[in-house]
């Protein structure tokens, strides 16, 4: 009994994956920093595209940023039913979907995702996000800002003000919860 409390205990732990850091909400207070000795820093600054599963209804229920060498990364953790697809492109204006306004940016460039597979939260009963607007983090010297919006159609759309000049990325997702992983790489 004792063995399967002491296995189960380290399988538990073992759930995460190697990448701690602050929650947005207290970015402005606490940076963030992550270790991820696998990853490595994104090579290129071409459109990334994946599918969500058939069953996706996520809904953004928070949003980190933090700094590993060679690259900033922000983390959209998602509530919700299945996995998220994405669209994430370089955008030459912050435009938000629907409504057409223009939204104020900081930095050089503008970093459009867009999460596919999104569902409203009174839909599926996640908290949605609701700390600062822009997220920041002083310890991801890369990043300017994440910007949030608003589900439409089934696709959630957030910038991220990235303060070089189009710099590569890479997108992936992790589970145990469901985060959609932006990597944007950064001078060292």
């Amino acid at each position: 009994m004792v063995l399967l409390v002491a296995v189960t205990a380290a399988l538990v732990a073992g759930c995460g994956d190697s990448e701690s850091g602050s929650n947005a909400t207290n970015a402005a207070t606490a940076p963030s920093t992550f270790t991820d000795s696998s990853a490595t820093p994104p090579t290129d600054a071409l459109t990334k595209r994946g599918a969500p599963s058939s069953d996706a209804g996520v809904t953004v229920s928070g949003i980190r940023i933090g700094h590993q060498p060679g690259f900033d990364r922000v983390v959209y953790e998602l509530g919700g039913a299945g996995t998220p697809g994405w669209i994430v492109q370089y955008a030459d204006q912050a435009v938000q979907d629907a409504s057409g306004k223009l939204i104020d940016v900081a930095g050089n460039s503008i970093l459009e995702v867009q999460i596919t597979g999104s569902a409203y939260p009174f839909d599926n009963g996640v908290t949605p996000y609701s700390g600062p607007d822009p997220a920041t983090d002083p310890s991801a010297p890369g990043v300017a800002g994440v910007y949030r919006s608003a589900v439409y159609e089934g696709t959630t759309q957030s910038f991220i003000g990235v303060h070089a000049d189009r710099p590569a990325f890479s997108v992936s997702t992790l589970t145990g919860p469901t985060r959609l992983v932006i990597d944007i790489a950064t001078p060292e």
